[in-house]
């Protein structure tokens, strides 16, 4: 096999690799593939760090901060201190998370230069499948060739008939993200991750805020327990949450969205609110790019892939939100480096969709890896159910968040970790210890039988896992002998 220098000298071809977009997948696979001696271009449209860095991840957790720190504010009175009730200036909480956002892209830039990746302005469109044009403003102004390419252009807000945003009365999160005041009402379509933390945001800001969802509960691909103790927190907070609900007749008139709500078996009830925010998922940027020219297939939105991001045209690959699946920046991440491993030739191992942890990062935040109980019941396993409740926890009781509980699902054959799901304070950075354990196999005996500091909110996950080795003795104990 050639070496990759002797690659990137024959004739026509520029470069090892490039690749479309640098967002956390994007980014990524031009960084590592760059530090295994490939000549690397990356193309990027907009800002660096794609939208999870500019418009995603990073500014809405910088939000979402100001909201829990305002919160906190109003509580005061609660931890002992006397403070003059606040408001919340929304203008200058988007200013620091554009500032947070503008720092973490600039160093997505000082990563890429220090790599010595070749990074190029504009949009990229296949004229060959090899070679890539780039255009800036709808004029030609550069192209590349490259022996192998990795598509990491993201995606976009879907939008559903009768609901398309006009990007003044009816939004996307992006629009969410850059109000210049707080709205007195709004109405959110989607009780996904998006649509959950967008909706507690406003909440906590002050407006008063009506929760949408079509499915009969809120995250309805997470566990049932852990959604019913989101869906009571967040009506705790003044948030309507109308689930296998739909809107109908969707109007805009001047500064005012008017709606339809209907809940099923109950008559339609009129919603009137300065905003309707659209967050029902979203669709793969595949259009524009040029894919018949190299003859990459998408289907339904997305990108076609093997289980090694490998496209229908064997050199190129797609990676992220573009290629489907769980839409989570990690996983564009893990994705990054099964293709560049792929290209390089060494073995990799194909994506498990049980070992990606997710996250919800209203409060209580939510957090979750692997099967739900219901999930490995249906599965055929027999498990064993180990919970614990954050509100016996001597930390959380410190803190004053006494929301939520961690509930572990474990095989019965084998006690390892099947699941592991939290809800509450600081269940976010809980799921580590819990998504290593399911990466280990790691049983019920052996996170019981590890030592966890005292107080911390991580001994509730020890709690859980020793609950459920209860569970475990008095199911044997009512088995006949």
């Amino acid at each position: 096999m050639h070496s990759m220098q002797q690659l990137s000298e024959e004739p026509g071809t520029a470069f090892d690799l490039a690749v479309i977009g640098s967002g956390p997948g994007g980014y990524e696979a031009a960084v590592r593939a760059a530090k295994a001696g490939m000549k690397v271009c990356l193309v990027e449209k907009g800002a660096l760090g794609g939208v999870c860095i500019n418009w995603g991840c990073i500014p809405t957790k910088a939000l979402l901060r100001s909201a829990e720190v305002f919160d906190l504010i109003k509580k005061a009175d609660f931890f002992g201190l006397k403070v003059q009730p606040g408001t919340i200036d929304l203008a200058e909480a988007v200013k620091r998370s554009r500032n947070v956002a503008l720092k973490m892209s600039k160093g997505v830039a000082f990563m890429l230069r220090r790599a010595g990746v070749d990074v190029r302005q504009g949009e990229a469109v296949f004229s060959t499948p090899h070679d890539l044009d780039i255009f800036r403003d709808g004029v030609r102004v550069d192209s590349v060739s490259a022996r192998h390419i990795i598509i990491a252009s993201g995606a976009h807000p879907r939008s559903m008939p009768g609901l398309e945003p006009d990007g003044n009365r009816i939004i996307t999160s992006r629009e969410a993200l850059a109000l210049k005041s707080v709205p007195t009402s709004m109405i959110v379509v989607g009780g996904g991750a998006v649509g959950v933390e967008m909706a507690w945001f406003y909440a906590m800001a002050g407006t008063s805020v009506t929760l949408v969802e079509m499915m009969p509960r809120l995250l309805p691909l997470e566990d049932e327990e852990i959604a019913e103790v989101l869906k009571r927190s967040l009506q705790k907070a003044g948030i309507t949450v109308a689930t296998g609900a739909k809107l109908e007749r969707v109007t805009v008139e001047g500064d005012r969205v008017s709606a339809h709500l209907i809940v099923e078996g109950n008559d339609s009830r009129l919603l009137i609110a300065d905003y309707l925010l659209v967050a029902v998922g979203v669709s793969g940027n595949c259009s524009g790019l040029g894919l018949e020219h190299a003859g990459v297939e998408s289907s339904r939105g997305f990108i076609a892939t093997d289980s090694l991001c490998r496209t229908s045209a064997g050199h190129i690959f797609a990676i992220g939100d573009v290629r489907g699946g769980m839409l989570l920046a990690h996983k564009a991440s893990a994705e990054a480096a099964i293709a560049v491993k792929t290209i390089s030739g060494a073995p990799s191992r194909p994506l498990d969709d049980s070992m990606i942890p997710r996250c919800v990062y209203a409060e209580p935040s939510v957090a979750s890896i692997g099967l739900s109980e219901k999930q490995a019941e249906d599965g055929g396993y027999t498990v064993h159910v180990g919970r614990a409740m954050f509100a016996s926890s001597g930390k959380a009781n410190a803190y004053g968040h006494l929301e939520g509980l961690v509930k572990l699902v474990f095989s019965a054959a084998d006690g390892r970790l099947l699941g592991a799901h939290v809800a509450g304070h600081g269940a976010v950075e809980l799921i580590g210890e819990l998504t290593l354990a399911r990466y280990l196999a790691v049983t019920a005996d052996m996170l019981a039988g590890t030592m966890h500091a005292h107080p911390t909110l991580s001994e509730t996950i020890k709690e859980a896992a020793e609950n459920a080795l209860h569970d475990k003795a008095s199911n044997l104990a009512k088995k006949p002998l």
